[in-house]
């Protein structure tokens, strides 16, 4: 067998995103800019000069934006929006980002591991992952927050618990999700001549998959993993309207549940983290798009 044949491809999603940097449009820099607002607003936000999100000023009840202390206005409780804006790029970017990489670990390390090992192994995972996808996201996520965070007037559930039943249940949306993607990359690469290759060597099958099938099926999670933050945000978004979300105003879904009663009154209050949300996920969208235009180029040339 010759040296081409066997030589693995390795080459990285970053080094393939760089040869295509010529061709980068304005969207490019428009939802990078915004992204980075985001994650600086949600690491650094609390170094800001802005009011305890939390704090209500009974002086200025639901006034404008720009007004005098407040540059995106007041909730009709007293609310600063900007610094529950700030606030809520925290909670969201947490939740969808924990959700993200724990869900996407799990269900592409079972989507690579049974697409390589194939047999009864495969055929089990294959059938979880369409009974999970069979149900609609917000109905999954709905179903596990009203059954392991159930409330009530006798026995509210506390904020800390809800939080991280929200993050299990998008967890558990994420899995079959990404682990599809996983599975599908792999049965692609898996078949290659260097990993057949590697096999005939007597190369241990984890050492293939760290060394061969990884690095070649991570460009095709990470162009999903960018779109499943997107629709985590919506989930979580959904779920606060639906009143079993991040309670308290204290995420950019939460805030857009408590606001929707005052839209005659104060409109920001709802226009305000749904503009911030549409942006978010815009913009995670148009990055998967770019890696997967990245990766696509990059498969062409093997």
């Amino acid at each position: 067998m010759s040296d081409t044949a066997v030589a693995p491809t390795t080459e990285s999603p970053a080094v393939a995103i760089k040869k295509v940097r010529k061709k980068r449009p304005i969207g490019f820099y428009i939802a990078a800019s915004w992204i980075g607002l985001v994650l600086f607003l949600g690491l650094f936000g609390w170094i800001l000069p802005t009011p305890k999100w939390d704090a209500s000023f009974f002086d200025s009840l639901g006034v404008g934006p720009f007004s005098k202390g407040h540059i995106l206005g007041t909730t009709q409780d007293g609310y600063d929006e900007f610094a529950g804006l700030v606030n809520g790029a925290r909670i969201s970017i947490f939740v969808s980002f924990i959700a993200v990489t724990v869900g996407g670990g799990i269900g592409s390390f079972i989507g690579i591991t049974s697409a390589y090992f194939r047999g009864t192994y495969d055929k089990i995972v294959v059938t979880f992952f369409n009974i999970l996808l069979s149900i609609p996201n917000l109905v999954l996520s709905l179903a596990l927050l009203s059954v392991l965070a159930y409330s009530d007037e006798n026995h509210p559930s506390s904020t800390n618990r809800r939080v991280v039943v929200l993050i299990i249940s998008l967890i558990v949306v994420i899995i079959p999700i990404l682990g599809r993607i996983g599975r599908g990359a792999t049965l692609q690469w898996s078949s290659r001549e260097f990993v057949l290759a590697s096999k005939s060597m007597g190369t241990k099958d984890f050492m293939i998959i760290r060394k061969h099938v990884l690095p070649n099926v991570a460009p095709a999670l990470l162009a999903i993993g960018f779109l499943a933050i997107g629709s985590v945000i919506i989930v979580e978004g959904s779920l606060a309207i639906l009143g079993i979300g991040v309670p308290g105003g204290a995420s950019w879904g939460s805030m857009l549940a408590n606001g929707r009663g005052n839209l005659e009154f104060s409109p920001w209050e709802v226009y305000c983290p749904a503009l911030c949300i549409a942006f978010t996920v815009i913009s995670c969208n148009w990055f998967g798009d770019y890696v997967r235009t990245a990766l696509d180029q990059r498969e062409a040339k093997i």
